[in-house]
């Protein structure tokens, strides 16, 4: 990873590792409202209609269901501005940025095929990798409390943010590993003239033999899972401690037998 840092900052500068930072920060900032505050909503309306001892027993489908859903509306938005970034990570001279390079997608190859042809991709990736990250963080903070021997309302504030971290992380490794291959396809769909013509399911069936299995789900694990799972242990974190200073508090399932 550190290697691949030092050959893009060698050939194209240390600028290059800003590329398409302003879809990225737009895009995930928006995606980020509509999955965190989105999985919390149906998580308590799931618990309101179900009662708390149902709503304990099925946890993880509330926690499946709630991330799935959740996801999709959120990559609505976000699909958009990841073409956007792809864009112009994938050629650094289609446009000056996102302000610029949105209305020439638009303009060269309409809403469809220039916004959403990674649209079926993107759900592939991120549905599984949602799912997977805020039902692997559930169980893993439940477990890690039930080690430390304290519910989330007996835990101190920095015990809290230690919980977030240390769940964070173990959700993102699990969350990289699961999303990885679809998350290989969106980079490659996303290129124009990538696998051939024809419909997106043509295209990502034509990439998918192309790359091959090495490449799709191997190449670039590591690091990903190093970024996936520090980024993953942030959001929590910075989620967590966001709530705590507004007043408001997390979510959290309760057993009624302990």
């Amino acid at each position: 990873m550190i290697g691949s840092f030092s050959q893009v900052i060698k050939k194209e500068g240390v600028g290059a590792l800003a590329t398409g930072l302003g879809p990225t920060v737009v895009g995930y900032f928006i995606q980020g409202f509509f999955k965190f505050g989105g999985v919390e909503v149906i998580k308590v309306k799931a618990t309101e209609q179900l009662g708390t001892r149902k709503a304990w027993e099925y946890r993880l489908p509330i926690y499946l269901g709630a991330a799935a859903t959740a996801e999709f509306v959120a990559d609505v938005f976000l699909c958009p501005l990841e073409a956007t970034r792809i864009r112009l990570v994938s050629d650094p001279t289609y446009a000056d940025g996102l302000v610029s390079a949105v209305p020439k997608i638009l303009r060269q190859e309409g809403v469809i095929r220039g916004f959403y042809s990674g649209f079926a991709p993107i759900l592939f990736k991120q549905i599984p990798y949602t799912m997977a990250k805020f039902a692997v963080q559930g169980y893993a903070a439940e477990k890690i409390g039930y080690a430390i021997g304290k519910k989330p309302t007996e835990m101190s504030d920095a015990t809290k943010v230690g919980v977030s971290l240390s769940s964070g992380v173990i959700a993102g490794v699990a969350a990289a590993i699961i999303s990885h291959p679809a998350d290989s396809l969106l980079s490659m769909v996303n290129k124009e003239g990538a696998g051939g013509t024809g419909s997106v399911g043509t295209r990502l069936k034509n990439l998918f033999f192309e790359a091959g299995f090495k490449k799709l789900f191997l190449n670039g694990l590591g690091p990903r899972c190093v970024m996936i799972g520090s980024l993953t242990a942030g959001q929590f974190a910075i989620y967590d401690t966001v709530m705590e200073m507004t007043g408001a508090s997390k979510f959290n399932f309760i057993n009624p037998d302990a």
